[in-house]
């Protein structure tokens, strides 16, 4: 009996809870030596190579992490097995950690297909209730970031013989390495046995290797630019935005380039010196006219002019290219005929994932050039701003013209100094598009800037002041000091205000209240000292404190910001569901529990554990009706973006629920929890009580830059049904509250408690 599995690939964005779970689940590397003369790849997927000292299977890592060999034993079993001499086994001893991989790495997997499958035999038994067994495998690119993961949690249960699991992953031109394995959650036991992967139903020891593009293989400029000066002034700055624009352009246009036969990093160091030598515009469309002739003339394209079929949301913008006003006419006309017969469909550079956002691929990530020299500096500029231009679907409301916002970044990114400069330059350029997702792993360059150290509680801006709103534990001597409700007036000698004049503009967030939230943890209650001098006012008192800091590793796992369980009553009358730990497999028990009660309480706060739209949002919402409307990039034209199919949920039925339901956001509410909220709103008996949103709604796109920063985009244009926008606006509130300080020093949750009033009063 085959189990098989269907694989949606969605890049959502990764919550907090993620964060602490990585120091978890973390996936170390095995070795595997890989023959590449008859591009036949050695597997161990039986597990009968054995080592000869470890005595365990050849380049297998039988634990997640020291935690894990600590709760789970892992052994090679003899008795039991599917297939072969050995099946391998994993048990848990103790209960301290609920979860423990098996991992297999091959280093040098990049191979011709579609698709990716990883299949296997697992037998269970005992398996706790929420446990599972699984499979696992990840794709990463040659830098070792993950392209896409799947982990099969809906897996094995129970007790049951030997079946075989099976999944499957897109291929991509940019996987380089693939990791899989088994998992076990929870007690119990679990065997794995003749795991083996495919390339398009081909055993991989039999596929057919990719050869690498020329992409890949000019490493004329691997290790610098050799641009180290360029002088600033007026016709600078015009050459280098339109040397920008032009590299940006023919990248995902011109059908030689698209391709990956030129390595289009390598081509800006060669087309920077001639460009920058210009000395008025007729010589700079001189240089770039020269420079493009040398590609091959476009084929003719058929359907490159046809009429779109869906509606257009966004138009592709040009900038000042085609304009006319500053490049010569003979080149504006070749550049019209690339755009006219350009490429139109996925391509060496761009992809899309089944959510339909951007998968920008084969972006060198240049880990080992922490300080890009001026030339790679000035690709890290225009590789940002042409994903931004051609494929971001929120480019009409970032707030300015994007063409002017490459020239004003120009200086930051030639005059950047040391690291430090570079990581604020770029900082201060994803925070220009306005997208709280472009947040999404910035962690090192965040401690470059703010520094290692932490301070061990918690602050929040509450009417517009920083208020102290808890403590991490194991902080006592910062407790008898520190009292929740203190305003903190300065830091090491800084106003607030004068912190936030200089933080705000490299604070990517959507909108003004998400950059607030994110400004305390950020950078505020950052330090490169080991303590903070901080001003506290406390009623009529004012005094300083130094506070002793803790490193900043230790704030994402020694606090709880999450309720006890995913929904409990608060009384007989009032459900509530956290949205940050509720399972779908609860709503049986959430139907039977609150069948009684005049209202629940939807607490969206936080990032949901897992999508209520199909499920909760059915059990209120009677009707089916659309929620919501996408909008995703064209392949056919770059820089368009056309309306997806009205997205919609719930059910006719007589089995739904009947009381008011009232949906909790506020600034944290991000992304999914952004698009639940608009899921549950269709429904007539639902109101939605809070603050603005976090305004970054859309699968995420992630986005690597020189220098190995990792950021990102929504990457899906996200409106209601009317097209009203909630990007950077949030969702519709229906009754606005926000926190106070009175209610902080009462130790209120002021939102609940209105929403309780709310509901007893039938409002």
């Amino acid at each position: 009996m085959i189990a098989s599995v269907i694989i949606p690939v969605l890049n959502y964005d990764i919550p907090t809870s993620f964060v602490m779970k990585k120091y978890i689940f973390i996936f170390i590397l095995g070795v595997l030596f890989v023959r590449y003369g008859n591009a036949q790849v050695v597997l161990n997927g039986d597990f009968e190579k054995i080592d000869k000292v470890s005595k365990n299977p050849e380049n297998w890592v039988l634990y997640a992490n020291p935690f894990a060999a600590k709760s789970y034993a892992v052994k090679l079993d003899s008795v039991v097995k599917q297939h072969g001499r050995y099946s391998i086994l994993i048990e848990r001893i103790a209960p301290s950690l609920n979860q423990n991989t098996i991992t297999y790495n091959i280093p040098e997997a990049a191979f011709e297909g579609k698709t990716i499958t990883l299949r296997g035999y697992i037998k269970i038994e005992g398996l706790e209730e929420e446990g599972y067994a699984g499979l696992w495998f990840q794709l990463n690119n040659e830098q070792g970031k993950q392209i896409s993961r799947y982990i099969d949690n809906q897996g094995a249960k129970g007790t049951s013989d030997w079946k075989q699991y099976s999944i499957e992953l897109p291929n991509r031109s940019d996987v380089k390495i693939i990791q899989y394995g088994g998992i076990l959650a929870g007690g119990g036991k679990a065997w794995f046995d003749n795991l083996e992967l495919l390339i398009d139903g081909v055993p991989m020891e039999r596929a057919k290797a990719m050869v690498p593009k020329k992409a890949a293989t000019d490493t004329a400029f691997s290790k610098g630019s050799q641009i180290n000066h360029i002088a600033i002034n007026p016709q600078q700055i015009t050459n280098l935005a339109i040397v920008g624009q032009f590299w940006a352009f023919l990248k995902y246009h011109h059908p030689a380039i698209v391709t990956g036969d030129y390595n289009w990093d390598a081509e800006l160091f060669r087309l920077l010196p001639l460009a920058t030598k210009a000395k008025n515009n007729n010589e700079l469309s001189s240089v770039l006219e020269k420079y493009l002739i040398q590609f091959p003339i476009p084929p003719l394209c058929k359907t490159c002019n046809e009429s779109a079929k869906e509606k257009v949301l966004l138009r592709a913008d040009y900038g000042e290219l085609l304009d006319g006003k500053i490049l010569s006419s003979s080149l504006v006309k070749k550049l019209v005929l690339v755009r006219d017969n350009r490429s139109t469909g996925e391509n060496y550079w761009i992809g899309k994932a089944i959510a339909g956002q951007a998968l920008f691929k084969n972006e060198k990530a240049y880990e080992n050039m922490v300080y890009p020299d001026m030339g790679y500096r000035l690709l890290s500029l225009y590789r940002y701003w042409a994903m931004i231009n051609y494929y971001y679907p929120n480019r009409d409301v970032i707030g300015e013209d994007w063409s002017k916002g490459l020239r004003s970044a120009i200086p930051d990114f030639i005059l950047a100094a040391n690291q430090k400069e570079y990581t604020i330059a770029v900082l201060k350029l994803i925070s220009s598009i306005n997208d709280t997702h472009a947040a999404i792993g910035l962690s090192v360059p965040f401690n470059l800037i703010a520094g290692k150290y932490a301070a061990p509680f918690q602050a929040k801006f509450i009417e517009d002041k920083l208020v102290l709103t808890g403590f991490y534990v194991n902080t006592p001597a910062v407790r008898e000091n520190l009292k929740v409700g203190d305003l903190i007036l300065a830091i090491n000698g800084k106003t607030i205000n004068d912190l936030l004049k200089a933080y705000l503009p490299i604070t990517p967030a959507s909108n003004y209240d998400r950059k607030l939230n994110d400004l305390p943890a950020t950078y505020l209650l950052r330090s490169h000292e080991t303590t903070l001098k901080i001003a506290v006012q406390r009623g009529e008192q004012i005094f300083e404190y130094n506070v002793p800091m803790i490193d900043q590793r230790l704030a994402l796992i020694n606090i709880n910001y999450t309720k006890p369980t995913g929904y409990y009553l608060i009384n007989d009358e009032i459900g509530y569901v956290y949205g940050g730990k509720y399972k779908n497999s609860e709503l049986p028990a959430i139907k039977k529990d609150f069948e009684k009660t005049k209202g629940i309480i939807i607490d969206l706060r936080v990032y949901p554990s897992e999508s209520m739209i199909n499920t909760l949002a059915n059990y209120i919402k009677a009707i089916n009706a659309p929620f919501a409307i996408g909008s995703e990039f064209d392949f056919s034209k770059p820089g368009s973006f056309t309306m997806t199919k009205p997205i919609s949920n719930g059910a006719p039925t007589t089995d739904y629920y009947k009381g008011k339901v009232i949906i909790l956001v506020n600034a944290v509410s991000q992304s999914r929890a952004e698009f639940t909220a608009m899921a549950f709103q269709g429904a007539a008996n639902v109101r939605i009580l809070g603050s603005q949103t976090s305004g970054a709604d859309g699968d995420f796109s992630t986005i690597i830059l020189p220098g190995n920063i990792s950021t990102g985009i929504s990457g899906i244009g996200v409106f209601y049904p009317d097209l009203s926008p909630t990007q950077r606006v949030g969702v519709r509130i229906d009754e606005w509250i926000k926190p106070t300080i009175k209610g902080i020093l009462e130790n209120k949750d002021e939102l609940l408690e209105k929403a309780v009033e709310l509901i007893k009063k039938g409002g």
